[in-house]
């Protein structure tokens, strides 16, 4: 397994550690209830350097990244991010990303079990003038998330962080190291911050020191990919490869907000206008009337009995205190209020069907 610049402090702070997209990661340290409302309430801190980044550049890079995405990206300026998708012709969601718009070049953001494929399918897309740079082993990338995030991470370097906007970035220092202070994250907290900055572990562990030394008065705390999954989850965040995959488009999997159809050519367009028109299934959000957790892959029913859908992810919510999912329902079946059956061993759970993001 691949390890990231902080191993060696998840291994001393006792953490859970998993194979997660080839990499040794901490599912968690504390335990998923205590982490998550460390973010909820506080602040809490995540390694997400399993994440790849691949950097566009030439003269054709815009056309490029606008091109093999489904967002707008005329609309980005330097210090911008973009919340996006790429496709296939078919419509089917290579992956999920985020496009960073830098000085003269691009950043995408990629999900870590797809960096080999979304790398691969970049390079058998690319045309004219166009350099691909798969740059994920040269980052450590740190998630520090929650409202005393700010408070933390402002100690640590000269940059106005309440100066950027959600979904900005700036280039500056954190405790000294050249970092691209990111304010973007995955769990639905809008005081968040991601910050990238040199994999080495040296370096990687004296960030992660000063981070933590900062916000010791805030009770920073350490989370795992366990809190990260109930966290996004909440917000009705989607997961590549839970929620979503080649097998759907953007407009099924509830993306539609991020898929521009009158921004010109891009990769799945024509079927994704034909999904639009002739949608077939959509991904919803439910609670479980029950004390049982829906989990990813169990079918769903319809109260007569017919098989209407496919529960994509299912958790406990810390904060609702309720057990939540979301799913692909069938079209007719799928309406906020409707009530669905959830096929758990020989047991229907009993589901009702509601308005996402679960919290407000």
């Amino acid at each position: 397994m691949k390890k990231t610049g902080f191993n060696n402090i998840h291994k001393k702070l006792g953490a859970k550690l998993v194979d997660f997209a080839g990499f040794e990661m901490p599912v968690q340290y504390e335990g998923i209830i205590a982490e998550h409302k460390a973010v909820r309430e506080s602040v809490g801190v995540f390694d997400v350097s399993h994440m790849g980044e691949v950097e566009v550049s030439g003269n054709d890079a815009f056309e490029f990244v606008q091109k093999i995405t489904t967002n707008d990206v005329s609309k980005l300026e330097i210090g911008d991010v973009q919340y996006s998708a790429m496709c296939l012709k078919n419509g089917g969601i290579v992956d999920d990303l985020l496009v960073y718009r830098c000085h003269d070049y691009f950043m995408l953001v990629i999900n870590a079990a797809n960096i080999e494929k979304d790398f691969k399918w970049m390079q058998e897309n690319k045309f004219g003038d166009v350099e691909l740079k798969n740059v994920s082993d040269d980052f450590s990338l740190l998630a520090v998330q929650g409202k005393n995030s700010l408070a933390t991470l402002q100690k640590l370097t000269d940059v106005d962080l309440s100066g950027i906007d959600y979904y900005k970035f700036r280039f500056g220092q954190i405790a000294g190291q050249p970092a691209l202070i990111s304010h973007t994250g995955y769990t639905g907290e809008k005081v968040c911050f991601e910050i990238y900055s040199s994999s080495d572990p040296e370096k990687s562990e004296a960030l992660w020191n000063a981070i933590f030394e900062a916000g010791k008065e805030f009770n920073i705390k350490p989370v795992g990919l366990g809190a990260r999954d109930t966290l996004r989850l909440e917000y009705a965040f989607r997961l590549y490869g839970n929620d979503m995959d080649e097998s759907n488009n953007t407009i099924e999997a509830g993306l539609g907000w991020i898929t521009k159809t009158d921004k010109g050519d891009f990769n799945g367009k024509d079927a994704i206008l034909n999904a639009k028109e002739n949608p077939v299934k959509k991904l919803v959000g439910f609670i479980v009337d029950d004390r049982m957790v829906a989990r990813h892959g169990q079918e769903i029913y319809s109260s007569d009995g017919k098989k209407i859908g496919i529960v994509t992810s299912g958790s406990f919510s810390p904060i609702l205190n309720k057990n939540i999912g979301l799913a692909y329902i069938d079209r007719g079946f799928n309406k906020t209020g409707s009530e669905i059956n959830i096929s758990v061993r020989d047991k229907k759970l009993k589901a009702t069907i509601v308005k996402t993001p679960f919290l407000n």
